[in-house]
């Protein structure tokens, strides 16, 4: 009784919904064929990715590969992040979320932080108590005390020399160097990045300053957001000013400059290398092929020498480009605020183009698919389940005699309309 009281409801306000609308046409002329190059309406959403947000908590390697995807080329660091910087998607990961020193590419947050606060052209005239403090063996862009400099030229010292004296001065002008770094937590906070804590804004060893693959990720992505941030990181030389002259300065990135034997990356970006004793060598880098970008983060190489953090940081920027569209996504560097606003969003849309259906759960689409539909259905992951839900039978079957009944009656409103 109660499957036909709603099956009845459910078609009686199907049919008063065709009632209200216009009767068909009798003679309607068909619709003109599309001309080439033209759409029709809107590009169906890509099918919402499930993504367990526990992966990138376990230890080793994260991959979902599709078949046909290469394989996760092997490296030596202690943790590492793939991920694609415009959705955000990590394709693959290795100990993303361990904690580990940062070195200067904590720099990278240091920018997102103090980059907005100046404008280029403003300038600065050093003052001697903005030189303290700076740490024994620190890397320097060469700032004296009582010398006027832009801001541009400070942010060309932060990024390309990785000076910490530049840091020092830019943190001095927003609120000094303890202020700094709570305006550093609180923006990588803002981001999603709860790995980071910060001591020493500049990045230099300090006791309880880490951060981690994953949030050097997020750091680097919100950065390319940023055509400031992403002009100074992707700039292999510049002058640097020293009262009456100046002297060149060169990006420490080697795959950018192709400095010291390292072959330059095509299509990189940036983004911040660093280094220091305890840190061991760091990366984040960034490169576009093809129209689409990726952001790659690689803490501590195990192998090798000082230059091996290029050459695995390459290696997984090719495995990226050429795993596009074969692997499923393991994670996101969007906020979980974010990810969740973006999800509730897509299902809204996809609802209301479907006639106002909103399904929960729907088969994962191959990553890269085309966006007017993905043409493959990706299985499972292999160790993966589903898990049962409630049966959608009896939904479905009230659906079915709702539109059965829908149809019919515009069934007979279109023949009377043809016997008018």
């Amino acid at each position: 009784m109660i499957v036909t009281s709603a099956v009845r409801h459910a078609a009686a306000g199907t049919a008063a919904l065709l009632f209200v609308l216009p009767a068909p046409a009798a003679t309607a002329s068909p619709a003109p064929p599309l001309s080439p190059g033209s759409s029709l309406g809107e590009p169906t959403p890509p099918a919402p990715k499930f993504v367990d947000p526990a992966r990138l908590d376990r230890k080793g390697t994260q991959v979902q590969r599709l078949p046909g995807a290469p394989s996760v080329p092997e490296v030596s660091a202690l943790s590492w992040v793939v991920a694609d910087a415009s959705s955000g998607e990590v394709l693959a990961a290795r100990n993303a979320h361990r904690k580990l020193p940062p070195a200067s590419t904590l720099k990278a947050l240091f920018a997102l932080t103090a980059l907005p606060r100046n404008h280029p052209s403003e300038q600065h005239t050093v003052a001697d108590s903005e030189l303290t403090g700076i740490g024994a063996g620190s890397s320097l862009v060469g700032i004296k005390e009582g010398y006027t400099y832009k801001v541009s030229d400070l942010w060309n010292g932060v990024f390309l020399s990785s000076g910490n004296d530049a840091v020092r001065v830019l943190a001095a002008m927003n609120g000094g160097w303890e202020s700094m770094s709570r305006q550093m937590q609180a923006k990588a906070r803002s981001l999603g990045a709860r790995d980071t804590h910060v001591v020493s804004p500049d990045g230099y060893d300090a006791p309880g300053q880490v951060s981690s693959a994953y949030d050097l990720a997020v750091f680097g992505r919100a950065g390319l957001q940023d055509p400031a941030f992403t002009r100074y990181c992707s700039t292999p030389y510049a002058d640097f000013p020293a009262g009456s002259w100046s002297y060149g300065i060169a990006n420490t990135n080697r795959l950018l400059t192709g400095a010291d034997g390292v072959a330059r990356y095509p299509g990189l970006i940036g983004i911040k290398n660093g280094y220091t004793t305890n840190a061991g060598n760091t990366l984040i880098s960034a490169a576009r092929r093809g129209g689409r970008t990726l952001v790659v983060s690689v803490m501590n190489p195990q192998g090798g020498g000082g230059l091996t953090v290029y050459e695995e940081a390459r290696s997984l920027l090719d495995w990226g480009f050429g795993a596009a569209g074969r692997v499923q996504p393991v994670g996101s560097l969007l906020p979980e605020r974010t990810k969740a606003a973006a999800d509730a969003g897509t299902r809204a849309v996809a609802a209301a183009r479907a006639g106002g259906r909103e399904d929960q759960d729907v088969p994962v689409a191959a990553a890269g698919a085309p966006r007017a539909g993905a043409e493959a259905v990706a299985a499972p992951p292999e160790g993966s389940a589903d898990e049962d839900g409630p049966s959608a039978g009896l939904p479905l079957a009230l659906v079915g005699s709702a539109c059965a009944a829908a149809l019919a009656l515009w069934a007979v409103r279109r023949r009377a309309a043809h016997r008018v």
